[in-house]
């Protein structure tokens, strides 16, 4: 059995330090600022660019004026197919990893009324539309004998020397969101939309955090988990929509959105490790917090150059950025994490931007579509202390950290057999990013199982980055009937 030379005194109880934590701030960014929810097969396949267009379920989502669009009753289901393959490499190794997922993606319904003939307003349309999108992510690291750590136990009363060797790094999240979104929509004069619509957004996941040591000589080996990981995190959230859409002329609309923040309540059930002389122990704790994700602007353009064609554009902003609210110093002076992420997100965090364009081509009843999307990494290029190949460490700037530049490729085909309606969509989404671990506070707890460095506990100051390239491919099929 080994014991560390020296053990690592953890934070005391409640003293949350969360602004070194890589997931934290990246599930922020992705999970709870994220707009992306899914949706319809024809939206996907056309890469979410429907903004002055209207007239689809998941549409509204973008801009609420498109419930105005509608000009029948619509219902819908779509069935999502979500595939996500990691490949993580550090200094020349990686380590690959896919999975997939089928849920029902989208649900929705719109109810059209028309007005009468002699009022401006020509329909004015009720519209609900339910969507959910998969947040499981699983990356693997490979080790690298070269990062290793000098360490001594004794044996039979013979101290022996020896190196504990960095042997491989697993980040596990698995969960759901979704997004319940009603909106209201008038018609004027067929020239002009107006709507409005109130989001009302959930997520659930489950987190864990690990890497593995092992003793270069003895082969013995444990894993070290990262503090308050495992943990379970249960959030709702609110926003609001307004939006307008405007004809031109027959063939050039343009129109804009504007959503509030979304002012999320968090509750988590998390692990804090805690040192005491024989070994590190564990308790279960709860928590509950605060956080406003940013408020997005859309602009879109949209050519009608025929009944047979028309594309969309749309460009999403950010106008603002997320803040935690923050309880005030800890009983001990020290900052709360909240401001510590309110710090970080202040500096380091840039507004979102998102660029979509989508098309669709008609002929006959078919129907055929296609996009593209790009979404900027919302984090600056940052300085973080890191090993380098030969286990020697250093500052070193990365320009992509925890999410990267995010690219979608899509397509679809669809049939419209008048009633009922059929459409088929595929979406590929790229990333390529820096994904920091090992550094913070780690902890193998007690009777776990292992037989090795059982009870140890490290405070590590120096990360390791491996670059993450992720591939998400979507398949979606709506059925849909007009009445």
């Amino acid at each position: 059995m080994i014991k560390r030379i020296s053990l690592v005194a953890f934070l005391s109880l409640g003293a949350m330090y969360y602004a070194q934590d890589a997931s934290v701030i990246k599930n922020t960014a992705e999970v709870y600022s994220g707009s992306n929810f899914g949706g319809t097969a024809k939206f996907n396949s056309m890469a979410g660019s429907m903004g002055a267009l209207g007239g689809d379920l998941s549409a509204i989502t973008v801009n609420p004026a498109g419930t105005g669009v509608f000009i029948t009753g619509d219902v819908s289901a779509t069935l999502a197919v979500q595939g996500n393959k990691n490949n993580s490499n550090l200094f020349g190794k990686s380590f690959e990893s896919s999975y997939n997922n089928t849920n029902l993606g989208q649900v929705g319904g719109v109810v059209s009324f028309e007005t009468n003939s002699n009022s401006p307003w020509q329909f004015v349309n009720l519209a609900f539309n339910y969507s959910t999108k998969n947040l499981e992510d699983y990356v693997q690291t490979p080790g690298n004998s070269s990062i290793k750590e000098a360490v001594q136990y004794d044996s039979g009363g013979t101290t022996v020397n020896d190196f504990l060797v960095y042997n491989g790094h697993a980040y596990d999240r698995t969960g759901t969101a979704s997004n319940l979104n009603v909106s209201l929509g008038g018609n004027y004069e067929n020239k002009i939309y107006l709507g409005a619509g109130l989001n009302f957004k959930t997520a659930e996941l489950e987190q864990s955090d690990f890497f593995q040591y092992q003793l270069q000589n003895l082969g013995e080996y444990a894993n070290y988990h990262k503090q308050y990981t495992p943990y379970r995190e249960s959030s709702n959230g609110f926003s609001a929509s307004v939006g307008i859409i405007g004809k031109i002329n027959n063939k050039i609309r343009l129109g804009a959105a504007i959503e509030s923040p979304t002012f999320w309540n968090l509750t988590r059930t998390y692990t804090e490790y805690t040192d005491y002389s024989n070994g590190v122990d564990y308790d279960i704790f709860d928590e509950t917090r605060r956080l406003t994700t940013p408020m997005k602007l859309t602009l879109s353009g949209a050519l009608v150059a025929s009944k047979n064609f028309a594309v969309n554009i749309d460009y999403t902003l950010g106008v603002t950025k997320p803040k935690y609210s923050d309880p005030g110093p800890l009983p001990n002076g020290d900052e709360s994490p909240e401001h510590q992420l309110n710090s970080y997100f202040s500096s380091d965090y840039k507004n979102t931007s998102d660029l979509r364009i989508g098309a669709e081509y008609r002929m006959a009843g078919f129907r055929l579509r296609g996009g593209y999307g790009i979404e900027a990494n919302p984090f600056d290029a940052s300085s973080l202390k890191s090993f380098n190949s030969t286990g020697n460490s250093g500052a070193n700037s990365y320009s992509s950290l925890f999410l990267g530049k995010r690219q979608t490729l899509a397509g679809g085909l669809g049939y419209d057999f008048k009633s009922f309606y059929v459409d088929a969509g595929v979406q590929n989404i790229t990333a390529t990013y820096d994904n920091p671990f090992f550094g913070g506070k780690y902890a193998v707890t007690a009777n776990n199982g292992f037989s090795v460095i059982n009870g140890d506990g490290v405070d590590n100051s120096t990360s390791i980055v491996s670059e993450v390239k992720n591939t998400k491919t979507n398949f979606f099929v709506t059925v849909g009937w007009k009445f």
